[in-house]
């Protein structure tokens, strides 16, 4: 493990083992603190952050992007301090945490026993949103998590992950997928995150007006094992409380290759993404490069979209 990683694990650590000690207002404006502080570096991030913004608000000038970008890095941190302390909320702040709308899209698609796919871009908190699932509705759940440098690292996210409830499989290594189906055929309840394709294989979809890729994943789990396939959009307001809803199903095509099912499903789920960051951009927390037209000259130069 170099240095820088195991800086980053140990920073990492000491969220977790800090913060969620903090009282909840004390957190909140450590997270402001640290969101306004990075904002003003103009880093990397928050440059990407605007860079992405412009394309979800593309007739907002340099002021109100640079305003937005600074509610993007507020809106991140709260998620951040929101995960380091969620170990630590009892079942009534968790249940308390989150107010979804359209709730019986998900409830009927359960009871249902055909097994439920919820795809999520990274709008606000989608671990609270899990955690919400797991103790106000008593529904465990399969998710994915990219593995992350160090390896520490990404058993700390595991170990958090399943201590709210989910069952957490490594994106990398091929079985993820099969486990998953298993999980649906069964009747159960699958959550993705699925607004970034971390393979470069992923589905071409129409995103803000211009290609960007999304992963397959979810398009096809509904085909292959018959699940309904939900989009989820999230919001934080002035509350304590992250809004949310839950959107109609995705419905399978009854004509038309695998492949161009798998397009069509992928690109409504895309719709509805962006129907959510349109209304909510600065929740949107997206610090990389999403866009083709942005991952192509990487790539053309040798280094890794």
């Amino acid at each position: 493990m170099s240095a820088g990683e195991r800086l980053t694990d140990a920073l990492y650590g000491l969220g977790w083992s800090t913060v969620k000690k903090l009282p909840e207002p004390a957190a909140a404006r450590l997270g402001r603190t640290i969101a306004d502080l990075a904002w003003k570096r103009r880093g990397k991030g928050v440059l990407r952050l605007e860079a992405n913004y412009a394309r979800v608000v593309p007739d907002a000038g340099p002021e109100r992007l640079a305003e937005l970008s600074r509610a993007g890095m507020r809106s991140y941190l709260r998620y951040w301090m929101e995960s380091f302390r969620l170990p630590a909320w009892s079942p009534e702040r968790v249940r308390a945490g989150f107010d979804p709308k359209d709730l019986h899209h998900l409830t009927d698609g359960l009871a249902s026993g055909r097994g439920v796919v919820l795809a999520l871009p990274h709008l606000a908190n989608w671990d609270l949103a899990g955690a919400w699932v797991t103790t106000a509705l008593g529904t465990p759940f399969t998710t994915v998590a990219e593995r992350l440098k160090p390896e520490t690292l990404y058993d700390r996210f595991v170990a958090y992950r399943e201590g709210l409830g989910m069952e957490v499989l490594p994106h990398s290594g091929g079985s993820a997928f099969g486990t998953l189906a298993r999980r649906l055929r069964d009747g159960g309840l699958v959550c993705l995150v699925a607004d970034r394709d971390l393979s470069a294989s992923g589905v071409e979809v129409e995103f803000f007006g211009e290609s960007a890729r999304m992963p397959a994943g979810p398009a096809l789990l509904a085909q292959q094992t018959g699940a309904l396939l939900l989009p989820v959009t999230l919001w934080y307001d002035d509350s304590p409380v992250m809004r949310g809803r839950v959107h109609p199903p995705i419905e399978v095509p009854e004509s038309g290759t695998r492949a161009e099912k798998t397009s069509s499903m992928t690109q409504a789920l895309a719709d509805a993404f962006a129907t959510g960051i349109a209304d909510h951009p600065e929740d949107w927390h997206m610090l990389q490069r999403l866009w083709l037209a942005d991952l192509e000259p990487r790539a053309a130069d040798g280094e890794r979209p």
